[in-house]
């Protein structure tokens, strides 16, 4: 059985195939990249490494030829529908047996715009008839480092989603379920929805006081101060209105996910907020 990870030399790649390499040789893992120089480290760690482009459809076959079940990590935005839709078509003409791909919370049905090339994607390769397990992926706990690297600075955690809830999770975690279902020990159904607990910012940020031993409190505020408190800790404009973007996506409960398909892949339970804070800011 050969697997193959796409966007390997990313982070979620790269923690994908640590988990990976502890359920099959490494030697039946192959690695698809865009650079010989970033891959380089891969290889060296004994993995085959493909180099090929998602615009360039012929160099995608060859990396998938001979390969028996994909992960493809979705990349990212911007021509990202046309990226997919190559790999996919590649994938099957390369005679791919399995599909696994890293999706977003309700894409079906969600009102987000992150959710647009997921839901395309997602069709896609239910018509490509390659039997898949669609991983709807909710928020990497990662995602709030911004706002908790504010916090830390004030005292104090400035968000706008209201009561809005997310199912927060460390991006390790999404990994490793990646790495499951890939690996293809068990069987999993067609779409998994991982997301951790729902909670909202209050109960967020009373995790993060409890692991740095700080006391900081959950402020709800306008978008002007949100944007404000990200540009004022060197975060650049444009990122800071997409974190306003997201804002509304959590008051509007796109990610409030009620789901135990995570823990369930994982065969344990998610690590608790608190724990995950630690390990993210030790």
């Amino acid at each position: 059985m050969k697997y193959l990870v796409t966007g390997a030399t990313g982070a979620f790649g790269g923690l994908t195939l640590d988990k990976l390499k502890t359920l099959v040789p490494v030697s039946d893992i192959h690695i698809l990249a865009r650079s010989e120089e970033k891959a380089a480290p891969l290889a060296e760690a004994g993995y085959t490494v493909h180099i090929a482009d998602y615009l360039d459809k012929a160099s995608l076959k060859a990396a998938f030829t001979g390969i028996d079940r994909l992960l493809l990590v979705s990349s990212a935005p911007g021509t990202r529908q046309e990226e997919h839709q190559n790999a996919i078509d590649a994938a099957k003409e390369a005679g791919v047996s399995f599909i696994t791909y890293t999706s977003f919370a309700n894409a079906d049905q969600s009102s987000a715009d992150l959710a647009t090339d997921h839901r395309y994607t997602e069709k896609a390769i239910k018509a490509s008839g390659i039997p898949f397990t669609i991983l709807r992926n909710n928020w990497y706990l990662e995602n709030e480092l911004p706002l908790v690297g504010a916090a830390l600075n004030s005292g104090k955690l400035l968000y706008t989603a209201e009561n809005g809830k997310a199912g927060w999770a460390l991006r390790r975690e999404y990994a490793e379920a990646a790495a499951i279902v890939l690996a293809g020990e068990k069987t999993f159904p067609e779409i998994l929805e991982l997301s951790g607990k729902p909670v909202d910012y209050a109960t967020l940020t009373k995790a993060l006081a409890e692991a740095t031993g700080k006391e900081i409190a959950p402020l709800e505020t306008n978008d002007e101060a949100f944007v404000k408190n990200l540009t004022d800790n060197q975060l650049p404009e444009p990122v800071a209105d997409f974190f306003l973007a997201i804002q509304g996506d959590i008051k509007n409960g796109v990610l409030d996910v009620q789901s135990d398909d995570f823990e369930k892949v994982l065969g344990k339970p998610l690590t608790p907020l608190v724990d995950a804070f630690k390990e993210l800011l030790q």
